[in-house]
């Protein structure tokens, strides 16, 4: 009689780490702690000794102990690069053993900006899967930080799998024009949060519909840039609208029409149904490329009831864009998308 219980592998055995680089990261990272984002170990990374002290990572590194003295970096990204190279060892043990890493930052100030490429970089040489989740600033931070970020963004966008850049200025049409700065700010780390927990709970919590690493890989390994959109729906028909609303995101930069390798995940309390699931798939398959790799995962969470949210990270573009750059005829390869974010 063949016994087969000890060839069960734990099926949740990717290691994945999620690593906030500079001040923004760090906010962003306290957020997934603070929801209770499981199944997956923080880093803190920062030059600034002092906003270490504030992390709710258990695993926190200052980076360029000698060349900043745990004083940050000043807004400047060439000290948050020499910094981060400073303390490239420590970097890669930190890094060691992860299969997917997630990076994310708010870039046009100094650590995150220059040293989020850097983590990238050693992400890759450990052989992990690397996604950059970053945030571009708003207009109102200055055309410094700006062209700041867009250095980052080129820089970054040569180092990991999938980058997703998260356009702060696009959140001004969802914020009340009450909302306070500080308020502002923290929406825009929020949204960082929502970028990696939308991948990654898809793969850590068992769902519905159950989604593995290797599902992941197959989207986001080289697959270029990437858009996030986030949408919640409730009532009657709340897992269509919350499709529609996140494929209609403000946050898309451009349209994913076209796109060729989407993941999507939708969570909802107990009361979430196969239909609904179901409903929101179709709403997605519609507008996208009818050969594309898509992923979706249905996950549970008991906070939920009543509302349905759906997260989509959508890759590998041929599409119209909505930039004013004409993109109609340029034929782009399979293997390597449009690299760069149309602003």
């Amino acid at each position: 009689e063949q016994s087969w219980s000890s060839d069960i592998v734990p099926s949740n055995a990717a290691k994945i780490k999620v690593i906030g680089v500079g001040g923004s990261g760090g906010n962003a990272i306290n957020r997934m702690i603070d929801s209770e984002v499981s199944g997956v170990e923080f880093w803190a990374v920062n030059t600034d000794a002092q906003a270490l002290t504030q992390s709710k990572a258990s695993k926190r590194l200052q980076v360029g102990q000698k060349l900043t003295r745990g004083l940050g970096a000043g807004g400047n990204p060439a000290i948050g690069q020499k910094a981060a190279e400073e303390s490239r060892d420590e970097i890669a043990q930190a890094l060691d053993g992860a299969d997917l890493v997630f990076i994310t930052a708010g870039l046009g100030g100094g650590t995150g900006t220059g040293g989020a490429p850097i983590v990238a970089e050693i992400a890759k040489e450990v052989g992990a899967l690397t996604i950059g989740v970053v945030t571009r600033p708003f207009t109102f931070e200055g055309r410094r930080r700006i062209s700041q970020a867009d250095e980052g963004i080129a820089a970054l966008q040569t180092r990991v799998d999938t980058l997703i850049v998260i356009p702060n200025n696009k959140l001004l049409s969802v914020i009340n024009e009450q909302t306070p700065v500080q308020e502002a700010f923290r929406y825009a780390d929020d949204v960082l949060r929502q970028g990696v927990q939308g991948i990654s709970d898809i793969i850590t919590i068992p769902g519905l519909v159950n989604v593995d690493f290797a599902d992941v890989r197959a989207v986001m390994a080289d697959a270029g840039s990437a858009l996030l959109g986030i949408g919640i729906g409730s009532g009657k028909s709340r897992a269509r609208e919350a499709a529609l609303t996140a494929i209609s995101s403000p946050l898309l930069e451009s349209s994913i029409e076209g796109a060729r390798g989407v993941i999507f995940n939708i969570t909802g309390g107990t009361d979430l149904t196969l239909h609904e699931v179901n409903a929101a798939a179709e709403t997605i398959y519609e507008v996208v490329d009818p050969n594309a790799n898509i992923i979706f995962g249905a996950v549970i969470d008991e906070r939920m009831q009543g509302e349905v949210k759906i997260t989509v990270i959508a890759t590998g573009f041929t599409g119209e864009s909505k930039s004013t750059v004409p993109q109609s005829g340029r034929e782009v390869p399979l293997s390597r998308p449009i690299t760069s974010i149309p602003s």
